[in-house]
């Protein structure tokens, strides 16, 4: 089995992992708060990773043990936040375009903190994609951009991503996705069950039905979409480079159209039109040079540059 395939399977993986995280917070939404539902979705993914992370944290040192941390921040808890209580007014289809804003930020990012050079043609598939993203949004009915206020969290929750994929690319890339996932994730349930505690959590009428049902959405968003995903994730940020992996976020609103038909949602023909011109932005970020002769050649090139920023 090729590299570049197994590549692809983990992208698609993960648009539909994460493409369908949407309506798993909307439901959570209507028995928790956004606060309740973003500290038990990370709380649920830390606490199954905590045996994984004590056994692999002898292995680690202080200084990549700070590192590890600042990745479950910026990678999960600030974005699990900014995305709970943004979609508590704004519509899904907005939030998944402000998302898409992810690979621009790394490029952003990458550029003005690390000093990074990215060649042209990559932004060009960035902004490519992201038009795209914009097409689709337009077509869909019910757009709304009121609420800037909750719109920006879902910014901030994009740079929270950017920030966090050029840290794993650039200081973490050594190290194995799994204990990466595990370590930062299992920190995290610690200021998460403390939140939970303090927004007494405890004490939710868990004989509602509604309360069961979003916690069982918000549980299985933490472990499936936040510890599975998220270990997926780093693999393919090692496996391919940091901006293929941000990529996935163009795949995540056709999954919630996917979720639209199963649901009796009319999808339109240009929706799929839209689809195509993301999927040539897709394609355009990452091919390569002829002289690098294959995808996996310049993914690799790609990391390699990243590495060789010094570290602080």
């Amino acid at each position: 089995m090729s590299t570049k395939f197994v590549n692809w399977a983990i992208f698609i993986l993960l648009c539909f992992i994460w493409g369908s995280s949407f309506i798993l917070m909307k439901v959570s939404n209507q028995g928790l708060t956004a606060s309740q539902v973003a500290s038990l979705r990370i709380f649920s993914a830390g606490i199954v990773f905590v045996p994984f992370a004590i056994f692999h944290l002898k292995n680690v040192s202080l200084k990549t043990l700070g590192l590890l941390v600042c990745a479950g921040l910026f990678g999960n808890l600030l974005p699990a936040f900014c995305f709970a209580i943004a979609l508590l007014k704004i519509d899904s289809s907005l939030a998944g375009i402000l998302n898409s804003l992810t690979p621009i930020c790394v490029v952003i990012v990458s550029t003005l903190v690390f000093r990074d050079k990215i060649k042209r043609q990559k932004i060009i598939g960035v902004l490519v994609g992201f038009a795209g993203l914009c097409l689709l949004t337009l077509t869909q009915k019910n757009i709304s951009l009121q609420n800037a206020g909750f719109s920006s969290l879902v910014l901030v929750g994009t740079i929270s991503y950017g920030i966090n994929v050029n840290l794993v690319s650039h200081f973490l890339k050594e190290m194995k996705p799994l204990h990466i996932a595990t370590i930062s994730l299992a920190f995290m349930s610690v200021p998460t069950g403390l939140v939970l505690w303090i927004l007494g959590f405890p004490e939710v009428d868990f004989t509602d039905f509604k309360v069961q049902w979003a916690v069982f959405n918000c549980v299985l968003l933490g472990i499936a979409g936040t510890a599975f995903a998220t270990i997926l994730f780093y693999i393919l940020v090692q496996k391919a480079s940091g901006l293929f992996a941000s990529l996935v976020t163009y795949g995540i609103p056709f999954v919630a159209l996917f979720w639209g038909f199963i649901d009796g949602e009319t999808i339109s023909l240009s929706a799929f039109l839209c689809l195509l011109v993301i999927l040539v932005g897709v394609y355009l970020a990452n091919r390569p040079d002829k002289k690098e002769g294959g995808i996996q050649n310049a993914a690799e090139s790609d990391i390699q540059t990243k590495s060789t920023v010094k570290q602080p």
